[in-house]
């Protein structure tokens, strides 16, 4: 098995590749020269991207596509299947939050059950939680049933989902994304089982906390420093910092090259020691 050029002409297709997260997993692919079609609800964004690949000698398009329309993603296969060929290898990168499925508190105070801008869980609003559950969990297996079919038959081929570190410990606050995340992962484990004799192998990468567009502000106040959530994120970090995209690389690298055949049904952490420590 060659290690070194394992990725090198494989069609990658990766959901929120424009994405902070996203953006990286294209570039470390195509730096192995893996061929990128980068899905994203913005397909200007996602051209931009495929754009920057291509004027560094990569192959890659972008790709306008809603993760939770089957009709969008199979127009998208169309067009990738076109410019590109068969899919070899799907990486599910589209998900994140919505405020309407988050809490305001941690712990539940009966004194803010009327009290305005409060979210407490009894006033979590379904639509919001119905986005996060559509974007993250439905938006990982309907681009599955779409570009697993050109898997069938053909070595080599590989699913990623993202999950988070929040799917082994919920976090506080986040109770949606948190249980959308436990079921990627859930998820994984299933499809790694139903494709195994096939050959197809379904995996998963776990992120702790880095910083993106979703949550920056979350994190870190406008002059850069520090928020009480963002503060709180460190100190239960041992390594102390945020995880930087790049981060990410060596382990996307792994799971997805061909020379780690006997690796399916796992979820990879990712973060800096978070799941590890316990706090005291």
């Amino acid at each position: 098995m060659d290690i070194i050029s394992g990725l090198k002409d494989k069609v990658v297709v990766i959901t929120g590749g424009a994405g902070v997260l996203g953006a990286g997993f294209t570039r470390a692919l195509a730096n192995q020269g893996a061929k990128i079609a980068i899905l994203g609800r913005d397909g200007e964004k996602a051209q931009k991207l495929a754009n920057e690949i291509i004027s560094a000698g990569g192959k890659a398009v972008g790709v306008s596509a809603d993760v939770c329309d089957e009709a969008s993603l199979r127009k998208a296969h169309s067009v990738i299947n076109d410019a590109l060929g068969l899919v070899d290898i799907l990486i599910n990168g589209a998900g994140g939050n919505h405020p309407k499925g988050t809490t305001s508190d941690v712990f539940f105070d009966k004194a803010n059950l009327d009290v305005e801008g409060m979210q407490t869980f009894f006033g979590l609003d379904t639509e919001g939680l119905r986005f996060v559950f559509d974007l993250n969990f439905i938006g990982t297996l309907l681009p599955t049933q779409v570009f697993a079919k050109d898997m069938i038959g053909r070595e080599g081929c590989s699913i990623l989902n993202i999950s988070s570190v929040s799917a082994f410990h919920p976090l506080t606050k986040v109770v949606a994304y948190s249980a959308a995340k436990a079921a990627i992962s859930n998820l994984t484990e299933w499809l790694s089982v139903y494709f195994a004799k096939e050959g197809i192998r379904v995996n998963a990468l776990s992120p702790g906390f880095f910083l993106t567009e979703q949550n920056r502000t979350l994190l870190t106040n406008e002059d850069g420093s520090l928020t009480e959530r963002g503060n709180k994120i460190l100190s239960q970090t041992p390594m102390g910092r945020f995880g930087e995209p790049n981060d990410l690389d060596s382990t996307l690298l792994w799971l997805c090259n061909p020379a780690s055949r006997f690796v399916t049904g796992i979820v990879v952490a990712v973060d800096g020691g978070f799941l590890a420590y316990s706090g005291v």
